[in-house]
């Protein structure tokens, strides 16, 4: 009998996966075995290799004596990186829904560029999106710790979305009114040409980055930047404290519930770090294939 979540939201039945679809998918998707592991090591390395390539591309004289080279090697990293993605499209249930999820999007921004270079040459420096795919890179090293790292920082920035944008609400009102004061105070002959233009001083001040270009010359126009410097520092503790609230709350809240988490992907909705002993999907209550151990390391005599 299902559990009693599964019996109001069973999932739409998508083609199960099974043989070689199934074989490719723990693979591709799963860093908990051998191979998969491999596989993603592997992936780090070549987009490492084809960043490597674009930056040195870059350089004119490297360009001008092995510009060739450099051309048939990126080539080579595209046609693979297309091939693995197509594999991804294959070797899951609902292709477009990967197709439209956040690592889906950024493994074809990792393709399209060398192809639309040929229509629109300038896009080739676009090419070092991929060291977004790095982001995979927690699959793989460390397993456990990292999968669950990110995921509670995920949620910890998902939870502070709403007060960070009341924060930021409040500082636009700040550096709009503060703006209009500096141009009142100091006028067009000191540099406050409009009140946007003072606005911009009010949020290169506030945020403490100060470019220089424009600067008060009235005793209180100093007085009032004086203030806004110090402000500044205040301000920009203001959402790293918001989020680290949150992971502690996190914090608190896994280790009174702490589980193992592995790399076990939902074949449904590529929900990812699962429980070994789980037997349905937490976010959409798909049932999950039998947990593929990591393959013990042989023992050294």
């Amino acid at each position: 009998m299902a559990p009693p979540s599964l019996r109001t939201r069973q999932p739409s039945p998508g083609k199960p996966l099974a043989g070689w679809r199934l074989r490719l998918y723990t693979i591709i998707f799963e860093a908990d075995t051998r191979a998969g592991r491999w596989f993603d090591k592997s992936l780090i390395f070549i987009i490492l290799a084809s960043i490597a390539v674009v930056m040195a591309d870059s350089v004119e004289s490297l360009h001008l004596a092995h510009g060739r080279m450099f051309q048939v090697l990126e080539w080579g990293f595209t046609f693979l990186f297309t091939v693995e993605y197509i594999a991804r499209l294959v070797c899951v249930r609902r292709p477009l829904q990967y197709a439209g999820s956040f690592f889906g999007v950024i493994d074809l921004l990792a393709v399209l560029p060398t192809y639309l270079a040929l229509f629109f040459p300038g896009l080739h420096a676009l090419i070092d999106v991929r060291v977004l795919r790095l982001l995979r890179v927690f699959r793989v090293f460390k397993l456990t710790a990292y999968v669950a790292e990110y995921q509670s920082l995920g949620r910890a920035l998902a939870a502070s979305g709403r007060k960070i944008l009341v924060f930021l609400t409040a500082v636009l009102m700040l550096v709009l009114v503060m703006g209009t004061v500096m141009y009142v105070v100091e006028g067009r002959e000191n540099g406050y040409t409009s009140i946007p233009t003072s606005i911009y001083w009010a949020i290169s001040t506030v945020t403490t980055v100060g470019f220089g270009d424009i600067t008060p010359k009235t005793d209180l126009g100093r007085l009032i930047s004086s203030f806004m410097m110090l402000l500044g520092w205040g301000i920009l503790a203001v959402p790293t404290g918001i989020v680290t609230a949150e992971m502690a709350a996190h914090r608190r809240t896994e280790q009174a519930h702490s589980q193992v988490t592995t790399t076990r992907t939902c074949h449904e909705c590529l929900t990812e770090g699962h429980t070994p002993d789980a037997n349905y999907c937490f976010h959409c209550g798909a049932r999950l294939p039998p947990y593929q151990q990591q393959e013990p390391a042989p023992e050294s005599i």
